[in-house]
């Protein structure tokens, strides 16, 4: 019998891992992300899980057969199943012009200055917050908005600072409640926190 979909298994953890993985060899090589890209994450992450329905599984919300398909987190509503596929080609376009500014800006194997790790850290924190607003799967959103926020640390040489499961603490919650409203900052303001925790313990 597979672990459940939701369930903090071995399982999921080993699909996160090798997804994880996945995404540091396309990071190094400056692949750039679409939602093509998470929807194969997704795929990969529920693999030999139980899925309560095995359509959801790399398909968003408001594409055939869930066209009614809401989503609703701390009573907060992702956006309409109908605006969905809108919402990610403005999501995708946004993206691919804040990586094309953070990669001419940061070169190859260049250590990011001051400056430049905040830009990075805000574009972590804007990603991830964007997929939550918009909460295009059934399930999976949070798993991959966490994805979504270390593919682009690691894009920059750093590392994948934000915990995939169980999920970060340190005002994660209530950050992404403020992105279920639009406001990514909150999230940037957790992030920059989680780098900072994450550095310290792996200098000890």
């Amino acid at each position: 019998m597979h672990p459940d979909w939701d369930e903090d298994s071995p399982r999921l953890r080993k699909n996160l891992t090798e997804v994880l993985h996945e995404i540091q060899r396309a990071a190094y090589a400056r692949v750039i992300p679409t939602r093509e890209t998470a929807r194969q994450w997704q795929r990969h992450f529920l693999r030999d899980l139980e899925v309560p329905d095995p359509r959801v599984v790399g398909s968003f919300r408001g594409e055939p057969g869930f066209e009614h398909i809401a989503v609703r987190v701390a009573g907060r509503y992702g956006v309409e199943p109908s605006s969905v596929d809108q919402e990610l080609k403005g999501f995708e376009s946004k993206l691919k012009e804040l990586i094309l500014q953070l990669d001419a800006l940061i070169l190859p194997d260049q250590t990011p200055d001051v400056d430049q790790l905040s830009a990075i850290i805000d574009v972590c924190a804007w990603v991830h917050a964007e997929w939550i607003r918009i909460h295009p799967f059934a399930n999976g959103n949070g798993r991959t908005a966490r994805l979504w926020a270390n593919c682009i640390a690691l894009r920059y040489g750093l590392p994948p600072f934000v915990r995939l499961r169980p999920r970060p603490n340190s005002g994660y919650g209530e950050a992404g409640a403020r992105a279920m409203d639009g406001d990514w900052k909150p999230t940037g303001v957790v992030f920059h926190r989680l780098l900072n925790e994450f550095l310290d313990v792996d200098a000890l």
